[in-house]
C-alpha cells in the first residue's frame, strides 16, 4: 500500500462510479465523489461526496486538493479544467488527452483511422445538403446514420438516415446548426461485440474475452460471453482492442465497442475511456472483473486475472414505470442460485432508465441464455 496512491477522486457518482468505489474500499482506498445528485448511488458508500455540477469548476479544484489521483465514471465532462489541473501536477487518469479526443466522436475516429483502425466511413457534416450529397456517393449511400459529436450516450444524439427525404428532419433533430454533427456508413453487421481491455501506468496492458451484445431501442439490453463469433474475429478484435489501448496510450479501463460483418470484418464502432456497462458480466465472470482492474491500474498495482471462468450473461435491469425506485420479484428470480442481481440505488424509476442489472453463469452458453430469459421475465424495477 504505501508504494500506490491511497485517495482516489471519482468524478460522477452513477452507478459506475458507485462498483469502482465497492472494489476501491476493498483496498482500503479512501474515495471522495463529485457528483450533483444529493443521493446518488455512490454516495452512501462514499468517504466524502462533493455536491456540484459537473461544470464547476472550483468543485474540480476542491476535488484535486483532497486526492492523490482523479478518475471519472463517464467521458461527459469539464475536460478544460481537468487540463489545467493536469498541468499543475494533480494525476488524472484516463490522460486528459485522451479524454479530449474520444469526447468528440469525428476526432475519435479521426485518430482511429490515422492509426490504421478499421472504422465506418464517416465525414463531417454541415448541411442537410451535405447529407444528401453523401447519400448519392456509391461509396457511401443511404442508409446513414448520424451522430451528434459531443455528448450523446444509449442512442441519443443518433439519427437514422434512410433516404434523401430524411435528410433534413434528421439533421434538425440533431440540432442542425447549432451542434457539430458527423455522418457514419451504416453497417449492416452480424454481431455487436465490445472488448473491456485495461492499461497500466507501465504500460502493461491485460484484454477481457469479446462481449456479444444485443440493444433494445439503442440500450444496451444484454451481454453474451462467449461472443458467438469466430476465432478468426476473436483474434482480429483482440488485436484491435490492444491497438486502440497503444492508439491513446489510456491508463485505466477503457471498452472498444465494435461490428462484426457478414464477411467477417471487425470495425470499431465507439470508444468509452471508463469501465462500461458491457462489462457488467466480469463482476462474477472473470476472475477479476473490470472495475477491480480500473482501481489497480489508476493506482499502479498489477492487473488481476481476466480469465473467463465460466460463460455469463449480462441482462440490464431499465425502468419499467416512472416513481419511487423499487425491485420486484428478487426471491423468486433468487431461486435459481446462478443469478445475481445488482440494484444500482437510484431513488427514482424512469422508463428505460439503467436501474440494476443481472448477471447468470452457467457451464455452458445456452445455458446461461436460457436462465437468463427464466429471471428476465421474474425480476423487475418499477416506480410507485
Amino acid at each position: 500500500m504505501d508504494a500506490v496512491k491511497k485517495k482516489i477522486g471519482i468524478i460522477g457518482g452513477g452507478q459506475l462510479g458507485k462498483m469502482m468505489i465497492l472494489e476501491a474500499k476493498r483496498l482500503g482506498f479512501y474515495v471522495v465523489t463529485l457528483d450533483p445528485t444529493k443521493d446518488c448511488p455512490s454516495h452512501s458508500i462514499s468517504d466524502e461526496h462533493i455536491v456540484a455540477e459537473f461544470d464547476d469548476a472550483h468543485a474540480y479544484v476542491k476535488l484535486a486538493k483532497k486526492v492523490d489521483v482523479i478518475t471519472y465514471e463517464f467521458e461527459h465532462i469539464h475536460a478544460k479544467v481537468l487540463e489545467d489541473l493536469a498541468n499543475n501536477g494533480h494525476l488524472i487518469y484516463p490522460s486528459v488527452a485522451s479524454l479530449k479526443v474520444i469526447q468528440n466522436k469525428y476526432s475519435q475516429n479521426k485518430k482511429l483511422g490515422e492509426h490504421g483502425i478499421p472504422i465506418p466511413r464517416f465525414a463531417k457534416i454541415d448541411s442537410p445538403e451535405a447529407i444528401k450529397r453523401l447519400g448519392a456517393d456509391d461509396k457511401f449511400g443511404y442508409p446513414m446514420m448520424l451522430k451528434a459529436t459531443l455528448g450523446g450516450y444509449d442512442g441519443k444524439g443518433n439519427a437514422l438516415v434512410m433516404t434523401e427525404a430524411d435528410a433534413e428532419g434528421a439533421y434538425m433533430l440533431l440540432g442542425g446548426d447549432k451542434s457539430e454533427i458527423m455522418a457514419e456508413e451504416f453497417i449492416n453487421f452480424d454481431r455487436e461485440i465490445s472488448i473491456i481491455a485495461c492499461r497500466g501506468i507501465d504500460g502493461s496492458r491485460v484484454i477481457y474475452p469479446p462481449a456479444e451484445n444485443t440493444h433494445n431501442n439503442s440500450i444496451l439490453d444484454t451481454t453474451i460471453v462467449p461472443a458467438r463469433v469466430s476465432q478468426e474475429a476473436v483474434n482480429k478484435a483482440t488485436e484491435i482492442a490492444d491497438k486502440v489501448m497503444e492508439v491513446f496510450e489510456g491508463v485505466g479501463t477503457f471498452c472498444v465497442e465494435m461490428f462484426v460483418t457478414h464477411s467477417g470484418d471487425v470495425l470499431v464502432n465507439e470508444v468509452a475511456p471508463r469501465p462500461h456497462n458491457s462489462g457488467h458480466y466480469t463482476i462474477e465472470g472473470c476472475f477479476a472483473n473490470q472495475f477491480e482492474n480500473h482501481i489497480r491500474a489508476i493506482t499502479g498495482l498489477p492487473f488481476g486475472n481476466v480469465a473467463l471462468i465460466k460463460p455469463t450473461v449480462m441482462v440490464n435491469l431499465l425502468g419499467e414505470s416512472d416513481g419511487v425506485a423499487r425491485l420486484v420479484g428478487l426471491e423468486d428470480t433468487y431461486k435459481d442460485p446462478n443469478v445475481h442481481v445488482h440494484f444500482y440505488g437510484k431513488s427514482e424509476s424512469k422508463k428505460w432508465r439503467k436501474m440494476g442489472h443481472f448477471t447468470v453463469v452457467d457451464d455452458t452458453v445456452n445455458g446461461a441464455i436460457a436462465r437468463a430469459e427464466k429471471a428476465k421475465e421474474i425480476v423487475k424495477i418499477i416506480g410507485v
